[in-house]
């Protein structure tokens, strides 16, 4: 079982060390990955993916427990202990929603009462993080952005069950952030979000600072921030509530905490 992961620093894009050169990861932490657009996040996460070992142009190595990855987890897709998110769903075959996911609880259930329950969780999960509720009948390829990575997010925690999420930049596709973050600290897993997010970042539990291909700093979210959260948290509600009004088709003429 895993206990820990260890990112062991490789160089920057100009061949220079990192200047954090050892992260530790325990099973419950959620952590944000920070940094400008081009600064190497998802480079980051991609190398936990590939169970780099300075094998990778980064030259980063990546431990399980202390060692490196084994070979079951590269050669056996079903003990792959790593499930990773994308904002891109293209690959997504045109199944209804009801086989997609009893496609894969078969392959992760061996009980088929365990699956069916798994199921239902799985598609409770995913509606509370999404506004319009997905229903079993409907068509992955139909889902929205944001009804998608919510059952995607659900699938890997619940019926995928794996100890490692990485989501990258999934907050564009409109999902409940906030409520996400609840749900997510009920699972002992690591949730590692690429983020541009201020809500997400400072709900974490720290955030990895990139710049440059490098890890530059590793920030514990301290008590202030954990207050500043919440202002954070209430102005991104009023702008939320203010999407959906304009959504819903109805006319702007204050808003309530800003005017």
């Amino acid at each position: 079982m895993i206990q820990t992961i260890t990112i062991l620093g490789g160089h920057g894009k100009t061949g220079e060390p990192e200047p954090v050169s050892r992260i530790d990861l325990r099973m419950g932490d959620i952590v944000s990955i920070v940094g400008p657009t081009g600064s190497g996040k998802t480079t980051f996460i991609n190398d936990i993916e590939l169970f780099a070992d300075a094998n990778t142009p980064t030259g980063r190595r990546i431990q399980f427990n202390g060692a490196p990855a084994p070979p079951e987890y590269r050669d056996d897709p079903a003990r792959n202990p790593i499930a990773l998110i994308t904002q891109h769903t293209t690959f997504l075959s045109d199944l209804p929603v009801d086989e997609f996911l009893h496609t894969h609880a078969r392959i992760r259930c061996t009980d088929s009462g365990q699956g069916e329950a798994a199921i239902e969780r799985t598609l409770a999960f995913a509606n509370q993080l999404t506004g319009e509720p997905i229903a079993r009948a409907s068509r992955m390829t139909e889902l929205s952005g944001g009804q998608t990575r919510a059952l995607l997010i659900a699938d890997a925690t619940i019926i995928c069950n794996t100890p490692i999420v990485l989501l990258d930049e999934v907050e564009n596709a409109g999902i409940h952030r906030t409520r996400a973050l609840e749900l997510l600290h009920q699972y002992q897993k690591i949730f590692i979000f690429v983020t541009h997010d201020p809500r997400i970042a400072l709900l974490s539990d720290y955030r990895i600072v990139m710049k440059g291909g490098c890890v530059t700093d590793v920030l514990r979210t301290d008590d202030q921030e954990q207050k500043l959260a919440v202002v954070v948290s209430r102005l991104d509600d009023l702008l939320s509530g203010l999407r959906e009004r304009i959504r819903m088709g109805e006319r702007i003429t204050s808003v309530e905490g800003l005017v």
